[in-house]
């Protein structure tokens, strides 16, 4: 795969699974805009490091969940590089406690819709343009295991119903897209924590996770492996489809188990 001249947009990606992504991108030759909100010491880092690999790479400011912050976002990128050509929407607020729905506050409400799907399609709508130029482009969302099949899932509701709004557009953008060169896809990662976010496979050869069928944790590697497939651009065929890479578990099944 040769990814040279290409340009990556990648939210959310100073650390966790964003920067595995970045960083496997840029191994192939890709020059890599990253996006954080506050973790700056961590962006410049990661930074220096991609550029060490003989690729452009600049680090950004920007919450996602903010129209305008997005809309500055791309302009600076354009700006600098002169094009986004893969949009890989990784950003997303996620809360871990377990509650029903009446329980949140409206603020919650609408922070967890604007960055998980509002905020996915600004960014989207806003680089389609320059993308349509060109004739080719590459657009990933993220979901969450097993997201297509829009299930109950109870204490996420407000999660959920951002992700799997996010399915159904991320299916018909990718039929409206099609023509101009540009596919889009979803990527639904497994329950992949902690410092595993940053790992490579080999890294956790050897380790057991009782939660996975596959019985092994999942990694970031996992993650970056199959979004650079989709990048590609033998990958044209590719479109519209909601990719789980979960060794096989169901978030939502394991919590009403538990």
């Amino acid at each position: 795969m040769d990814l040279s001249g290409k340009t990556a947009l990648i939210t959310g990606s100073a650390k966790g699974l964003g920067k595995s992504t970045a960083v496997m991108l840029a191994s192939y030759g890709c020059n890599i805009i990253l996006n954080y909100v506050t973790s700056e010491d961590a962006a410049k880092a990661l930074e220096a490091q991609i550029r060490s690999m003989g690729v452009n790479c600049i680090a950004l400011q920007a919450d996602i969940a903010d129209p305008e912050q997005a809309e500055q976002l791309a302009d600076q990128a354009e700006e600098a590089f002169g094009g986004i050509d893969i949009l890989i929407n990784n950003a997303g607020p996620f809360i871990r406690e377990r509650r029903v729905f009446s329980e949140y506050q409206r603020s919650e409400i609408t922070g967890l819709l604007h960055g998980n799907l509002l905020g996915v399609m600004l960014l989207d709508h806003r680089v389609l343009p320059l993308m349509r130029s060109r004739n080719w482009g590459r657009i990933i969302h993220f979901g969450f295991g097993h997201a297509g099949e829009a299930r109950a899932w109870p204490h996420r509701a407000v999660y959920a119903a951002a992700k799997t709004g996010l399915v159904s557009f991320t299916k018909t953008l990718a039929v409206e897209e099609a023509a101009h060169g540009i596919t889009v896809n979803m990527i639904c990662p497994g329950d992949i924590r902690g410092e595993n976010k940053e790992k490579t496979i080999d890294e956790v050869e050897g380790l057991i996770d009782d939660e996975s069928p596959r019985g092994r944790p999942g990694t970031g590697e996992d993650i970056a492996r199959a979004i650079c497939f989709l990048c590609d651009s033998k990958s044209d065929f590719i479109t519209g489809n909601i990719l789980d890479v979960t060794g096989g578990l169901d978030p939502i099944r394991r919590t009403l188990k538990g």
